[in-house]
């Protein structure tokens, strides 16, 4: 049986900055929910919250431990992404990149297709 490859992807720098932020939660049960929603500058804006509970339909992630999911109608939005964890002088944050962006806002929370 072949291994299919994940429909997004999760930097290692990401993976990392998860694993350290679910350990000073203190409940090694959370997993990453990414997810799409109307809103935001460019019309589409990404969420980013921990979840314990995982539904049948969630896209599953996994890298060096941590789980990322991603619910079916997000991923129709998300094919081809790769969440990273970026540090530079304007402060540190979650980005993602996106191939299907046809913009986004200067912030990188928000998108447009």
């Amino acid at each position: 049986m072949t291994e299919k490859a994940a429909p997004i992807g999760l930097s290692e720098k990401a993976a990392k900055r998860v694993a350290a932020l679910i350990a000073q939660q203190g409940n090694p049960n959370l997993k990453l929910r990414l997810s799409v929603s109307g809103g935001g500058c460019s019309g589409f804006q990404y969420g980013f919250d921990f979840d314990e509970k995982q539904t049948d339909d969630d896209i599953v992630v996994t890298r060096d431990g941590v789980t990322m999911l991603v619910d079916n109608m997000s991923l129709l939005y998300l094919i081809g992404s790769e969440v990273d964890f970026v540090e530079d002088l304007v402060g540190a944050s979650f980005q993602v990149k996106n191939p299907n962006a046809s913009s986004s806002c200067g912030c990188g929370s928000s998108f447009a297709i």
